[in-house]
């Protein structure tokens, strides 16, 4: 699949670059895909809620009631679950919700997604590009000159650029990340995906082993 290489003004620089295919034309596997995106937002979770069990409540222990015949369920002291203010049963614990994948099992899901967006023809190929000083107005321009403004874009650049990201912070539809870091749920969130040319170059030494 060839793609026109743009200048950040949308102009067609005359240039070409070819996508590979065994990146940008798999068939999606769509389980695949399930798995890394479940994967990266379990990892998100900080997995720190808890509630107070009843040996953890503040309370007598003493029994408030006799065992029969109070006309309703038994209970003991006022740490009781069946009691108002008392401990909770298998309340939530500080856990990890991390959990492994293969290095295979991602590269597949990320060239899945990958291939999502080609088939949607929502790749943008840009020559490379610097700022001089962050400016989120000029950013602001460069999006509207690829004529991809109001839409849900990410950004691949080769290396960190902390101008290019402080211009685009306050965007909200906006996201700039290193190429690679690229995994598949930041590519399927976006609504267009833009590289430079040197980062499809790093995507393609990545994921063409």
């Amino acid at each position: 699949m060839e793609v026109n290489i743009l200048n950040i003004n949308g102009q067609e620089t005359g240039r070409k670059v070819v996508l590979n295919d065994a990146i940008f034309g798999i068939e999606p596997n769509d389980h695949v895909l399930y798995l890394d995106v479940k994967q990266y937002l379990a990892n998100q979770r900080q997995g720190t809620a808890k509630a107070k069990e009843r040996s953890e409540h503040a309370g007598s222990t003493r029994k408030l009631g006799r065992q029969k015949g109070g006309g309703g369920a038994r209970h003991g002291d006022i740490n009781s679950p069946l009691l108002r203010g008392g401990g909770r049963v298998f309340g939530p614990r500080p856990r990890d919700y991390r959990f492994k994948l293969n290095k295979k099992v991602k590269a597949l899901a990320r060239k899945s997604a990958l291939s999502y967006k080609a088939q949607e023809n929502a790749i943008l190929v840009v020559e490379d590009f610097n700022m001089e000083t962050p400016k989120t107005k000029e950013f602001v321009n460069i999006t509207k000159n690829l004529k991809i403004d109001g839409k849900k874009m990410l950004f691949l650049l080769p290396e960190g650029n902390n101008n290019v990201y402080l211009s685009a912070r306050n965007l909200q539809r906006v996201e700039v990340m290193q190429a690679a870091l690229l995994n598949a749920y930041k590519v399927l969130n976006a609504d267009v995906l833009v590289m430079t040319e040197n980062s499809l170059a790093q995507i393609d030494g990545l994921l063409n082993k």
